[in-house]
């Protein structure tokens, strides 16, 4: 019996698709289809799939076609697979071409032509198209116009600035002021927001009314009433409301997360984060203070991001303590908050007049997790314990620093109408409920 296999993402399966799996079975008498797994498409750098493993792989079932499919997780698998199985062909498409020559050692290799004029690809781009318009003064605007060239269906439609000095020269051709920010909205279909987080309420408010899906960076806002009302409005119209923290979206930080909730390191008895950068503040000239975020809006949310996803929101105290760049301002250039849960503490240091060491550790009963600096875009994290020769090492491939991740799983979100965040309502409750007390100067020290 002569096997052949392949292997495919086979998202939104086509016709395409079918007369490619037809032509590897006639090669032989057993065809082995693998599938690659979610996990496995993003490290390589195919993010735009829109379907789940299991809908992909019943729908390469349903065709009838293949007589065993697997499901392809790891770099190198395929030489595996053609020594398990006893693969006599491997067969896959011409735009392959001299990619899989490597594997003739093992088995014969076959090119096999593609079907001309339609693509998975194709399909996500003419069929599902998103028009994301841009508002904030911030050059992270800049990379997410970058970004999101890499994902299929999605186009910039303008950006609305109070300060175009911070743009790239392509998105100044797009610019409108704030005044024109009803245009803006009419012609998106979604809105990312990085304005101060002070204007968040009214730029949010707007484009809900408006209809328009909504990715804000966080803190959405910094009211808890307010938040609450943004939540019931975008029920209201049927609208998404995303906390945009791209680093919940990089693959080395949910797999640690993942890894620690699994028991790897025991129970979790301490997390403690630090977040601190001085570039803004020392690239700031008078103009541009007005729009700079302090340290705590800044940085707040994403050093919390992991107290609150390994620890709960439900924590028994915490203490403030904060540093002001003046006694009238609410500007701090540094913060840190000590959290006490029943069972567990927590701590975060953010600061964007102070530098320090931007590591995170996950301390529990068994070992430890640490991620070193700068641990919000991490692509590597080690797992330590008390014998070094237990301790581990991951990799993971990180693009577009979480943000084009990000922007694939809100544009889809938007196209099958399901929530799909990252971070939940409860825990961007959580992240206005402590900035709100910081600006209220509950539970606060100020040094």
């Amino acid at each position: 019996m002569k096997k052949v296999i392949t292997y495919g993402t086979y998202d939104l399966l086509h016709y395409g698709h079918i007369r490619l799996l037809e032509r590897a079975k006639a090669l032989g008498d057993y065809l082995i289809v693998g599938v690659t797994a979610d996990g496995f498409d993003m490290a390589r750098g195919k993010l735009n799939v829109e379907q789940s493993l299991i809908e992909r792989i019943e729908a390469v079932r349903a065709t009838g076609i293949a007589d065993e499919i697997i499901v392809e997780e790891y770099e190198g698998q395929k030489i595996d697979d053609i020594r398990r199985f006893g693969v006599d062909i491997f067969a896959i498409g011409s735009d392959w071409k001299g990619k899989f020559d490597y594997l003739k050692e093992f088995c014969q290799v076959v090119y096999l032509d593609r079907t001309e004029g339609i693509s998975s690809t194709e399909l996500r781009s003419k069929e599902h198209s998103v028009r994301l318009g841009l508002v904030g003064e911030s050059p992270i605007l800049n990379k997410f116009a970058r970004e999101s060239q890499y994902v299929n269906g999605l186009a910039i439609s303008g950006v609305c600035s109070e300060n175009s000095r911070l743009l790239s020269d392509a998105l100044k051709t797009q610019c409108l002021p704030m005044n024109r920010y009803e245009e803006l909205l009419s012609n998106s279909d979604a809105i990312y927001i990085i304005s101060n987080p002070r204007c968040h309420y009214e730029h949010i408010r707007k484009a809900l009314e408006k209809g328009c899906h909504v990715m804000c960076e966080s803190p959405i806002v910094i009211n808890p009433e307010q938040l609450s009302e943004l939540r019931q409005l975008a029920k209201a119209h049927n609208c998404l409301l995303f906390d945009s923290l791209k680093t919940a979206y990089a693959m080395a930080y949910s797999r640690l997360i993942l890894l620690a909730k699994s028991g790897a390191i025991g129970q979790v008895m301490s997390v403690d984060a630090t977040c601190t950068s001085m570039t803004n503040l020392e690239m700031s000239d008078e103009r541009d203070m007005k729009y700079l975020w302090n340290s705590i809006g800044a940085w707040g949310p994403t050093a919390l991001l992991p107290i609150f996803q390994l620890l709960g929101t439900n924590y028994n105290s915490k203490m403030i303590t904060t540093h002001l760049m003046e006694d009238t301002s609410d500007f701090d250039t540094f913060t840190k908050i000590a959290f006490v849960y029943p069972h567990a503490v927590a701590s975060l240091k953010v600061g964007q007049g102070v530098k320090s060491e931007g590591e995170l550790v996950i301390s529990g009963t068994k070992g430890y997790i640490y991620v070193p600096a700068p641990w919000w875009k991490t692509d590597y994290f080690e797992v330590r314990y008390e014998n070094p020769a237990d301790n581990r090492r991951y990799f993971y491939q990180l693009d577009g620093e979480g943000i084009r991740y990000m922007l694939v799983v809100f544009k889809r979100a938007i196209q099958t109408g399901t929530t799909a965040a990252y971070v939940d309502e409860q825990t961007s409750a959580a992240f206005v409920d402590v900035i709100s007390d910081f600006y209220n100067k509950k539970d606060t020290i100020i040094i």
